[in-house]
């Protein structure tokens, strides 16, 4: 099992560097300053977004064997020995955890000249996936470097004698919208054609040393420095993945347009306005065209599915001609004016030479929009349109199969869809936000967890999201302006956050890592007790209680937030108790107690379920899925009372779907009004009818049916997914019939093949044993093999029939529902 790899190249535990480092802080002489005096102790951010570009020349008699390097930056860092990339990095964290990675560069060396490069992006403004450090008076506050290497007899590290110049050309957008993804602008005209190349002349400055400047620093200029710390290695292994191309392509009729907005994605925006019908034409995949001057072309393009990475294209076109790109997950009307919508994309100005773009920023996407604007007359040529994707990938041989075709395109769309959201953070969407939210990145750990052989990222997302507020509280979103903001929160989106510390306790069972996490949990559990009544449940919670989307109730005295409370509880005092803890779990044991009794208010005889709230005391009639679902997997339900709660939740009758905020193929923003002036439209009878879960809270609704012993209505459940197969989309949406079309948390079909179908789980904490229970009597046949810490544990079932092949003890539950104990090997069972 491979918990904790670094880069591709990484050290071995054996050799790994020092706390304290050999090459300093650098930077641009035009940002760098000398520590003064005394100052304020609190400064701000000095510089925007901008691109430097590092460079260090020098020969070698003979190339090393190995010549290992380590390095970091302040935002980010493409790395390009003797013009080749070597890697990019550091992953995102909060900029007091910063990281670095190390690297071989012995492959990319030769005998005589060499030079590294080290191309520096910083962002200057909190976007998405970035947020800046708290700067003391010198460091912190705008771009710098820090690399050492030893090859061969030579010390390589990062001072004076390093070289830097500024690639003006190459900016960032403003950030407009919600979404703030970094938005590329590409000026060729002022970037050499070769840049990745170009030696060292009179126009780099010399590189200047940054010094910590604060008291007590004493101008250290080595890190570990403030306000990064000490630097961590790499917390996973190496992104990476295919080159995708488009499979379709269409040329717009000319248009005379002269408009020109500060963003690309406006300007695209601001033609499909003007131009609502225009005709176009398919064309090959290298799309020429005369230019006519005063008239601009739209070429649009169709990958077929969602890819994430970096866009690149070439084009042959007369200087000053600029493209300006529009992404899009969906063909919808770019001019139709909407709430939330993609506002991502990139923009390109020709030198008139040798022009060719290749991102270095990541987007998500399936169409590109070219607006193509010329800048003389010519012939203009735009080729090579491609995605070189850049994902985390699931590895291993993990699989999943069957006799039904749509549950194997299920498994396989669950773990594309992950793919997609797993970059180095666990994220949303590719196509919109690419945010590490807190909550939703618990289904995308199932997923890792139950099918690859690779946990890092798994484990990495408890870590990174552990980063609470000063009230314990866990943001909704971190390494982004909204941690760096410090708003309104989603408190459950924290609670989903401890699931995952359980999920992690039941698959790896490390207890240094539980022991680090543990205080978290507790926080979080303890910021809820200002809003516990004396009978025990949760009433007025306050910031954003959004559970999933669908349209449940959440005001005044809530069952749903009182129940995930409760696992949280139950959940913290076993992984306590693991930890020889007593007295941790004897508090969270207590207060579940007094929470089950108090939990009755919400018991409703009459229909055989939980409401979803009381407000002044009063029964409020509507019971959600939802509501039903977390009553069981809290334990506050009693066990005799899962079959009609089980019956109401699933009954195909009374199940509807509704959302406060979209529906009928996007968001809504007449419903987002309202829900922000606290209007609740209610469309649905809630004595008779039940709102269904989305995608994300369905995870609950499954975990709730599988302990029912319900493994059909799971995997029944399920095959509603399909209906996000279509139109050549391979992955799941964000929300039924409207949302995003890959959301990260939306794939726990994935994960329930193979803990309710293949029926594996760990039954003791580290995989120490397993517990094999196949849902005999609902697939024909089936096969598979899970991932455990000490190996793939394989199952195969036909009819009543299985065969087990697993690397530890494990505990076998026959079609009779017996249940017996194996040792680790291969058993037949008929």
């Amino acid at each position: 099992m491979e918990y904790l790899p670094t880069s591709r190249t990484a050290r071995t535990a054996g050799n790994r560097w020092g706390i304290s480092w050999r090459g300093q802080w650098i930077g641009h002489p035009d940002e760098v300053e000398a520590p003064a005096m005394y100052s304020q102790l609190s400064h701000a951010v000095k510089s925007g977004p901008v691109r430097y570009l590092f460079r260090r020349e020098f020969e070698l008699d003979d190339v090393p064997a190995e010549a290992w390097a380590r390095l970091t930056a302040d935002s980010r860092y493409l790395l390009l020995v003797n013009g080749e990339p070597v890697g990019r990095g550091p992953v995102r964290a909060q900029p007091r955890r910063l990281h670095y990675d190390d690297y071989d560069l012995a492959p990319y060396l030769r005998r005589g000249a060499n030079a590294v490069a080290v191309l520096v992006t910083y962002y200057g403004e909190a976007n998405s996936i970035w947020q800046p450090a708290a700067p003391n008076a010198t460091l912190g506050g705008h771009a710098v470097l820090v690399l050492e290497a030893s090859i061969g007899e030579r010390e390589l590290v990062t001072d004076e004698s390093w070289r830097v110049r500024e690639l003006a050309g190459w900016g960032i957008a403003p950030l407009v919208g919600f979404h703030d993804v970094p938005v590329e602008v590409f000026d060729a005209r002022r970037v050499d054609q070769d840049w990745v190349r170009r030696a060292v002349d009179a126009e780099w400055a010399v590189a200047a040393v940054v010094r910590a400047g604060h008291p007590g620093a004493l101008a250290r200029s080595r890190p570990p420095t403030d306000p990064y710390g000490a630097l961590s290695p790499r917390p996973i292994g190496p992104l990476g993945g295919r080159t995708a191309a488009p499979v379709r392509h269409w040329l717009s009729a000319e248009a005379g347009f002269d408009m020109i907005a500060d963003h690309p994605v406006a300007q695209v925006g601001k033609f499909f306005a003007a131009f609502p019908d225009l005709d176009r034409t398919e064309v090959a995949a290298a799309v020429r065209f005369a230019a006519t001057p005063g008239a601009v072309r739209l070429v649009s393009v169709d990958f077929g599915r969602i890819v994430c990475g970096f866009v690149g294209f070439d084009l042959a076109a007369p200087r000053d001609t600029r493209v300006d790109l529009l992404f899009q997950e969906k063909a919808v009307d770019p001019a139709v004016p909407r709430t939330i919508a993609n506002i991502t994309g990139a923009r390109y100005i020709a030198r008139g030479s040798a022009d060719s773009f290749r991102a270095i920023e990541i987007s998500g996407l399936r169409h590109i929009h070219f607006l193509v604007t010329p800048g003389g007359a010519g012939e203009i040529t735009l080729s090579g349109i491609q995605v070189r994707e850049h994902l985390y990938p699931i590895r291993g041989e993990a699989y999943f199969a069957s006799s039904d075709l749509e549950l194997d395109a299920l498994y396989e769309a669950g773990r594309r869809t992950v793919t997609l959201n797993a970059a180095d953070a666990y994220t949303d969407c590719p196509t919109r936000e690419q945010r590490a939210w807190v909550g939703d990145g618990v289904v995308h750990q199932m997923v890792h967890l139950s099918t690859s052989t690779d946990w890092s990222l798994a484990r990495w997302y408890l870590e990174l999201a552990d980063s609470p507020r000063s009230d314990g509280m866990l943001p909704k979103s971190v390494v982004g302006e909204m941690e760096y903001n410090g708003g309104a929160t989603i408190p459950d989106w924290a609670l989903n956050w401890i699931h995952g510390v359980y999920n992690w306790y039941r698959y790896s069972g490390d207890p240094d890592f539980l022991r680090a996490r543990l205080p978290t949990v507790e926080r979080v559990l303890r910021w809820y007790l200002p809003y516990r009544t004396e009978s025990g449940v949760l009433t007025d919670v306050p910031e954003w209680n959004l559970v999933d989307w669908s349209a449940i109730f959440v005001t005044g005295t809530s069952s749903i937030l009182t129940a995930l409370w409760a696992r949280g509880l139950r959940e913290y005092a076993c992984m306590s108790e693991y930890l020889d803890n007593r007295g941790n779990a004897e508090w969270a044991r207590n207060l579940l107690s007094e929470t089950a009794a108090g939990f009755e208010m919400f018991w409703d005889g009459d229909r055989g379920t939980y409401v979803d709230h009381v407000l002044d005391g009063v029964v409020q009639p509507a019971a959600s899925q939802l509501a039903g679902a977390v009553a069981i997997v809290s334990g506050l339900a009693p066990r005799e009372r899962w079959g009609s709660i089980a019956d109401w939740i699933t009954d195909p009758k009374r199940l509807v779907i509704r959302s406060w905020i979209g529906g009928d193929g996007g968001y809504d923003d007449r419903k987002i009004a309202d829900h922000m002036r606290g209007v609740q439209e209610i469309t649905w009878d809630v004595h008779t009818q039940v709102v269904r879960a989305e995608p994300f809270g369905s995870y609950l609704v499954h975990d709730a049916l599988a302990a029912c012993g319900r493994a059909a209505d799971v995997v029944h459940a399920l095959r509603d997914w399909s209906v996000f197969l279509a139109g050549g989309y391979d992955t799941f949406g964000e929300c039924w019939g409207w949302g995003t079309p890959a959301h990260g948390w939306s794939s726990t079909p994935t994960r329930d093949l193979v803990w309710y179908l293949l029926g594996v789980q760990p039954d003791l904490p580290g995989f120490a044993s397993a517990v094999v229970a196949p849902a005999f009597g609902v697939v024909d046949e089936f096969r598979g093999a899970a991932p455990t810490s000490h190996g793939l544990l394989h199952v195969a079932v036909a009819g009543n029939s299985a065969v087990v092949d697993s690397p530890v003890p494990f505990s076998f539950r026959s079609p009779d529902g017996s249940v017996s104990a194996h040792p680790a090997g291969r058993a037949s069972f008929s």
